[in-house]
């Protein structure tokens, strides 16, 4: 389907829209079994996504400005402290600037929410989810737990905790990695492009891979575990050389959230990023009381892309950006 004639035609093959199709129906089925709630929250919210490497979409109605959802994430747990119980949710979600072979402004995310379990339990059930759904794909490999430090003394053998920014940079230069190109650009920054450039293609695409225990400068919304050093109750999970999942053992302190939200609002502006207002009734929520849970993201295309043996985001969804 090439040329601009043929912009009207879906991406994706007939083939691949029926996977899409026998997928969303083994995930429902798999959630089914367990007991889990499936919900749907709206796409617009009067607060921004803080994360500062991400974008929200904004709109106007009337004399009101909102964004669209990069998660359901926050109205999910209004949901939980609510009563709910345990949830999941399948929905598109909206992230401006994201295009490329793996990224697509709109997409797919399955979101879902475990009461009463601890990260190692909800990266087992990440698994079991995944292998079930891959199960006419042919057998994975065995999957693999390492954490965020060990990958990192592995495989440029710079403890990512305790390396220098000098370092840093020193490693993405041997790997012919440029620097980031945003302007305030932390040491967070050169770990993330480290992992995602040279950390990542070094996984067995054919093994799921969990990594765990990140920075808690990356904490985003997991608890802290004390230690030396404290770390963040954070997993992501890789597989087919693409990161797919990322959960954690979710953070229910109000101030402490509310902290992090002014954090990330601080970091944003050394980039030159947008504020905004962030999310008081997810606060609120907080404050009357979230349950002990854990929770994870995994992005719905990816694993299509992965079962599809596909190289660009595009090849699975109907119409991506470049045929909206």
């Amino acid at each position: 389907m090439t040329g601009a004639g043929a912009r009207w035609k879906p991406g994706a093959s007939q083939e691949t829209l029926r996977l899409r199709a026998r997928v969303l129906r083994e995930i429902r089925d798999w959630f089914w079994s367990r007991g889990v709630l499936e919900v749907d929250t709206p796409a617009l919210s009067a607060a921004v996504a803080t994360d500062p490497n991400i974008q929200s979409f904004s709109v106007r109605s009337g004399s009101e400005t909102y964004h669209l959802h990069t998660s359901p994430e926050f109205a999910m747990k209004r949901l939980l402290a609510a009563g709910s119980g345990d949830i999941y949710q399948i929905c598109h979600v909206f992230r401006d600037g994201e295009a490329g072979a793996r990224h697509n402004p709109e997409f797919t995310m399955l979101e879902w929410y475990r009461t009463g379990i601890d990260m190692h339990a909800m990266m087992d059930e990440v698994e079991s989810l995944v292998r079930a759904v891959c199960a006419d794909h042919g057998p994975l490999g065995g999957a693999r737990r390492v954490t965020y430090r060990d990958l990192f003394l592995e495989t440029v053998g710079l403890d990512p905790f305790e390396a220098s920014t000098d370092g840093l940079a020193a490693a993405l230069d041997a790997a012919g990695i440029p620097p980031p190109e945003d302007p305030g650009h932390d040491r967070d920054a050169l770990l993330d492009l480290l992992l995602g450039t040279v950390l990542e293609p070094a996984l067995d695409p054919a093994r799921p891979t969990f990594v765990h225990d990140f920075p808690v400068s990356q904490a985003a919304l997991a608890r802290v575990r004390p230690g030396s050093p404290p770390v963040a109750e954070r997993f992501e999970l890789f597989l087919g050389g693409m990161e797919l999942a990322n959960g954690f053992r979710e953070l229910t302190d109000s101030t402490e959230q509310a902290a992090r939200f002014e954090s990330d609002l601080a970091r944003r502006a050394a980039r030159d990023r947008p504020g905004g207002p962030v999310d008081h009734r997810f606060l609120e929520a907080l404050r009357a009381g979230l349950p002990e849970c854990s929770g994870v993201a995994l992005g719905l295309d990816r694993l299509l892309m992965f079962l599809s043996g596909s190289e660009t985001i595009g090849d699975v969804l109907s119409f991506d950006i470049t045929r909206a």
